[in-house]
């Protein structure tokens, strides 16, 4: 039996993670008491619509839970291998997405968004210290994330518990604010200046093999991905589960979206480290570039 334990801030896609485990397959139940986890749990052992189960918990039960670790440790007892999935997002997002859909935070008894979200994380730090994945959704799209889920629970796949997402983006525009790690490919072949490939972007085939035509640029390619597959387990042995990884050139459309396409196909297809990838083009439709 799988059982998953979906847990994390409100606001961070908690509902619509369960309604994905739901659609796996897995029998869940949402905000169940927690001094009904260990009987629910027992119950669902040799039940024949639990073979796989998804529990939802969050900071709606409160001070109960403190005692997450005493019945985590029981269900360790009754051989449930359990594991638990951790939603987060960073603040300004989850104020974001409050303000949005006007709804009001579940801790916040003065309606101050930030204070319910503050105490929230304080109430849940327990959990998401003993998460077996964390996935940041603060900027990872829905259908990124039920790819994610499908691959560690439904396709059983390695999982190494980091977000990577890899950027492209113009300078003319600026970089992008949470970027951790930025490389500037200005130097590459541009292909602005030839006239059948000032429109198109670096998605177009013509475009990557113009500026990969440049023996320099398989040079650097090769540099960079291997420069990557070092750094990203020393990020994540550090507690990282997020990592930007921003490629600019000028106006973002060309040479940046070349170079940042070729390194996630070649993380993803190598499945390096097992951790989450994902590719965005931040400026790609943006104006005429250079």
């Amino acid at each position: 039996m799988k059982f998953v334990i979906v847990t994390g801030l409100s606001g961070a896609g908690k509902t619509a993670t369960l309604k994905m485990f739901e659609d796996f397959g897995y029998f869940c139940v949402d905000n169940l008491p927690i001094e009904l986890v260990e009987k629910f749990a027992e119950l669902s052992i040799n039940h024949p619509r639990t073979e796989n189960v998804a529990l939802g918990l969050d900071a709606r039960s409160g001070d109960d839970l403190d005692k997450m670790d005493v019945i985590l440790a029981h269900l360790k007892e009754l051989g449930i291998d359990y594991k638990i999935v951790f939603l987060d997002s960073s603040n300004e997002i989850l104020i974001k997405r409050y303000k949005e859909t006007r709804r009001r935070h579940p801790l916040s008894e003065d309606g101050r968004i930030h204070e319910g979200i503050q105490k929230e994380r304080e109430q849940l730090q327990f959990l998401r210290q003993h998460a077996d994945y964390i996935f940041d959704t603060s900027h990872l799209l829905i259908r990124d994330l039920r790819k994610d889920l499908q691959n560690v629970f439904v396709e059983n796949k390695q999982f190494g518990n980091m977000m990577v997402n890899i950027v492209s983006f113009g300078y003319k525009y600026g970089i992008p604010a949470d970027a951790d790690l930025v490389f500037d490919v200005r130097f590459l072949p541009n292909p602005y200046y030839v006239e059948e490939l000032k429109k198109k972007t670096g998605n177009d085939r013509e475009v990557r093999d113009y500026v990969m035509g440049d023996p320099e640029s398989e040079v650097f390619l090769n540099k960079l991905e291997d420069m990557i597959t070092f750094l990203l387990p020393k990020y994540c042995a550090e507690g990282k589960n997020q990592l930007v990884i921003a490629i600019g050139c000028t106006g973002g459309k060309h040479r940046s979206v070349t170079i940042a396409k070729l390194l996630y196909d070649y993380l993803s297809e190598e499945e390096i480290g097992g951790f989450g990838y994902h590719l965005g083009h931040k400026d790609i439709e943006k104006g005429k570039t250079r």
